[in-house]
């Protein structure tokens, strides 16, 4: 029998259909550190306007909003990959050079955690992604992040497991190491100081 989705808050982040509207203020001062971040690194955007990325955040509703200030206010650093080609809406990801601190110590997701006897951790990667209203990036997604810059090179982060291998127990992570994107497995159990996640948001 699947198990209901957690209501609890995680790390004081609220689930999106329960978060509160983004106050004035914290809209303002978000979309500086974020037009900020996205001035200071063009290569991770080129033929992205911030004009086009502002038109998104201004037009974006309250869940949305909340989400990306989760993404901010837990270490992910986020800032534009690009354009998603089906929605045509703004992706945002995660570009901390390490691992959001705000998010490690977690086991892979709430199946996981559930069924760990002792010594639980805080949470789960994909149980916190879904609090915060954002999607864990997977293998590829990951790659890609890894071509726009150098991430990863202490820490590592929880992926999205294909789930012939999630069946079996096991769940991936990525790093970089050495000047090479190296993909590992563990028991979905398992949970480490270094290693957290990072996600992606579409606006």
């Amino acid at each position: 029998m699947s198990r209901a989705p957690s209501r609890r808050p995680w790390y004081g982040v609220e689930r999106p259909d329960e978060a509160k509207p983004v106050t004035n203020p914290d809209r303002t001062l978000l979309f500086k550190i974020v037009e900020s971040r996205f001035q200071k690194h063009e290569t991770r955007h080129p033929g992205i306007a911030w004009a086009t990325v502002a038109a998104r955040l201004e037009a974006a509703s309250p869940a949305v909003l909340s989400a990306l200030q989760a993404m901010e206010g837990t270490g992910g650093e986020p800032d534009v990959i690009g354009i998603d080609a089906e929605s045509g809406r703004v992706v945002f990801c995660d570009c901390a050079a390490e691992s959001p601190s705000g998010r490690r110590s977690l086991c892979f997701d709430e199946e996981a955690l559930h069924a760990r006897k002792e010594a639980k951790p805080a949470g789960s990667a994909l149980g916190a992604a879904e609090a915060m209203g954002i999607t864990l990036l997977n293998e590829e997604q990951y790659r890609s992040l890894q071509s726009l810059g150098e991430f990863d090179v202490k820490t590592s982060s929880w992926v999205g497991t294909p789930f012939d291998i999630r069946s079996l127990g096991g769940a991936l992570f990525c790093d970089r190491r050495y000047g090479k994107v190296f993909v590992y497995h563990n028991g979905a159990q398992s949970y480490y100081a270094a290693r957290g996640f990072r996600g992606r948001l579409l606006v």
